[in-house]
């Protein structure tokens, strides 16, 4: 079977490439190894789908902690207003919520895969169901590529396998190794938005507990902030998860070096004098009550037996009998609540992963391989990764925009398939 480009990888950027470059005139196969594309989308957002993020392309990078210059080309090409327009184009309706994320308007990551999935269909794109194994070259240009059903002739291909996190959705690092075996670098991957895991029993013990408007801190060994901000989070067995855990992941890089605590700010929207003030009504509504009962009313459940513990206030004391050294250091730990943190959950729990083909091996306009004629790059199988908001799929979308329009360029320019033969 012979085309002009193979698109290895039906997720966001594969799909953004496939059609991009039909567009532009090329005939493109599309290998998927799930019987349906876009399986990862079905899961972002929590089923919605975060598509981008209503913001400039500056900003964009400035969410981009790792080789951002490198996606400068691609995003202001693509930038997220173009990227909301094309999909109101495809008969998306969009909507901004808090942070500037955006989502489909019916909240349902299923509307987005449908009209990307029509899309392909309306521009020609034949997609075939194949896991493909090897990119075959000759004389230095990719010539096929090798599935496991088949054999497909090309002058291009733009391998957009993602990485290596959620493996049941077809991101099993194939695309690493095809990469390097045609000569490429791929740094080590690892997690990136991806839950915490802590040696304190106490995550344990409030298993299942999940905190809403609440705000979380992360610290380095010298106390230095690295990420602050509030929203919800989830106590699990291992350790730490939800929205806010996941964007706290990416800021922690280096476990090997650094060591990192997570503080929870468990009244965000008062200070600590309004607290105070809180407490002393609490304990002087019912001063007969336990200590451990008056809690009931300032904390969850599941959270107040370690409170109580972590205070070191007897719980069956009397609240007329807390003294104001107890009351200030239970004030302490509602402000600031401490889980030391030992790494991330594996790779195959993360939403991203981090690290991937070299970008100093890729040409940041086309994303075409600077060691193999006629191969592409697109999406997260690139050592790109950004924090949470939709920055993510943005990158996919704009690196698939830009090697699909590049493949398309590059491959009518190249002799027809009479000459191609005889290569």
């Amino acid at each position: 079977m012979s085309t002009d480009i193979v698109v290895i990888g039906g997720g966001a950027a594969g799909m953004m490439a496939a059609l991009t470059a039909a567009e532009k005139g090329a005939e493109v196969l599309l290998l998927e190894r799930n019987q349906k594309v876009g399986r990862k989308l079905y899961i972002t957002g929590k089923g919605r789908c975060n598509l981008t993020n209503n913001c400039t392309s500056p900003e964009v990078i400035a969410h981009v902690p790792c080789n951002g210059r490198f996606l400068t080309s691609s995003v202001t090409r693509f930038p997220p207003a173009e990227v909301m327009a094309f999909f109101e184009g495809l008969g998306v309706a969009l909507k901004t919520e808090r942070g500037s994320r955006v989502f489909p308007q019916s909240d349902k990551a299923a509307d987005v895969i449908d009209a990307l999935f029509n899309r392909l269909r309306r521009t020609g794109v034949d997609i075939v169901e194949d896991r493909a194994t090897d990119v075959l070259t000759e004389g230095g240009r990719v010539a096929a590529v090798r599935g496991e059903h088949g054999r497909y002739r090309c002058k291009a291909v733009i391998l957009a396998t993602g990485g290596i996190s959620y493996p049941l959705t077809g991101s099993t690092g194939d695309g690493y190794r095809m990469a390097q075996a045609l000569g490429h670098t791929v740094v080590p991957p690892k997690p990136s938005l991806v839950p915490l895991i802590s040696p304190d029993p106490a995550c344990a013990r409030m298993q299942g507990l999940s905190l809403r408007n609440v705000g979380v801190r992360v610290k380095n060994q010298k106390g230095k902030v690295l990420f602050e901000e509030q929203g919800e989070m989830l106590f699990t067995h291992f350790g730490l998860s939800g929205p806010l855990i996941l964007s706290a992941s990416a800021h922690m890089r280096d476990y090997e070096k650094e060591h990192y605590t997570v503080w929870i700010d468990l009244k965000p929207a008062l200070d600590e004098k309004t607290l105070d003030e809180r407490l002393v009504r609490e304990f002087g509504s019912g001063s007969n009550r336990s200590f451990h009962n008056a809690l009931t009313a300032l904390l969850p459940r599941l959270m107040i037996p370690v409170m109580v513990e972590r205070s070191g206030i007897a719980p069956e004391l009397p609240v007329n009998s807390v003294t104001r050294q107890q009351r200030r250091r239970l004030l302490e730990l509602m402000k600031n609540f401490p889980v030391e943190v030992s790494g991330p959950r594996p790779v195959a729990d993360a939403i991203v992963t981090s690290g991937g083909i070299k970008v100093g091996e890729v040409d940041p306009k086309s994303m075409a391989s600077k060691k193999v004629s006629g191969l592409y790059f697109a999406g997260e199988i690139l050592d790109v990764d950004a924090y949470t908001g939709g920055f993510n799929l943005q990158i996919a979308w704009a690196t698939g925009r830009a090697a699909g329009e590049a493949a398309a360029l590059a491959v009518g320019e190249y002799m027809d398939w009479e000459d191609w033969d005889e290569l």
